[in-house]
């Protein structure tokens, strides 16, 4: 098959004969082919044009050392293959200028050579993007640990003949109470129930009024509940009750508030 006549097949070996991904004898051959035909120097040609010229589509990257270096040993291979081609045809004296052809110009060397600098620049580029969506990942696990409740105290709130009715827990980082109803019980439309923390020293404090939702969050600090053995609910008149007084209805549920330890 004469590869002119299919460009699809000339456009994928000329692209990977720039890349450098065409090798051995497929390699060999493509550059007997190009040193023959035209339209195959041409092809691969236009690809390393559009290969160097992909840094300057890159944002600016302060490449490491070890890319300089790479560069720098490129330049050096580029400056000893034209030095060891200028010297061949005094050696031998019977070189022809003209059998070199396309692959003896010097344009073509530094093509092969801008190809390399920007295959190392967008492989630099990789590794920037990378590290950025790894920072984001990070970043968004830190989001996500950070708004998972750490449950510092717990409650389990029981009626008179020991059946649980609401579990309370306690998160001192973000200064929440959540109740939970497990129980059974529903106060009437004109009654509310009202928590109340119960302290060591026999004194009485509101820590809010609960609404007939079954999950209940309170804004509450946490030396509101430090050292508070006791939480305990009431049914009070619909809205509540003024804290500084202490229930004035019926206590339906109590129970020990217990500090985790983990």
């Amino acid at each position: 098959m004469k590869l002119t006549n299919n460009p699809q097949l000339l456009d994928r070996l000329a692209g990977s004969y720039a890349l450098g991904t065409l090798r051995g004898g497929a390699r060999r051959r493509f550059e007997t082919l190009a040193r023959e035909n035209p339209s195959v120097r041409a092809a691969a040609s236009g690809w390393q044009s559009r290969l160097a010229s992909l840094n300057e589509l890159q944002l600016a990257v302060t490449p490491s050392p070890a890319v300089w270096r790479r560069i720098d040993n490129l330049l050096t291979a580029e400056r000893e293959s034209q030095a060891a081609l200028a010297r061949k045809p005094q050696q031998t004296g019977a070189a022809d200028p003209g059998r070199r052809g396309w692959f003896g110009h010097l344009g073509f060397w530094r093509g092969a050579t801008a190809a390399g600098a920007a295959a190392a620049l967008l492989a630099i580029v990789a590794a920037v993007q990378l590290r950025g969506q790894l920072g984001d990942q990070i970043g968004a696990l830190q989001a996500q640990l950070s708004a998972t409740p750490q449950i510092a105290y717990v409650a389990v709130l029981a009626d008179d003949k020991s059946a649980a009715a609401v579990l309370v827990t306690f998160d001192p980082k973000n200064k929440r109470l959540t109740l939970q109803r497990v129980g059974a019980f529903q106060e009437a439309g004109d009654k509310s129930l009202q928590l109340w923390a119960l302290t060591g020293t026999g004194g009485v404090r509101s820590l809010g009024v609960l609404g007939s939702e079954r999950l209940l969050k309170l804004a509450v600090a946490e030396d509101d509940v430090r050292e508070v053995p006791t939480l305990a609910i009431s049914l009070e008149p619909k809205g509540g009750v003024p804290g500084a007084g202490g229930p004035t209805g019926p206590v339906l549920f109590k129970g020990s508030l217990i500090q985790k330890q983990l």
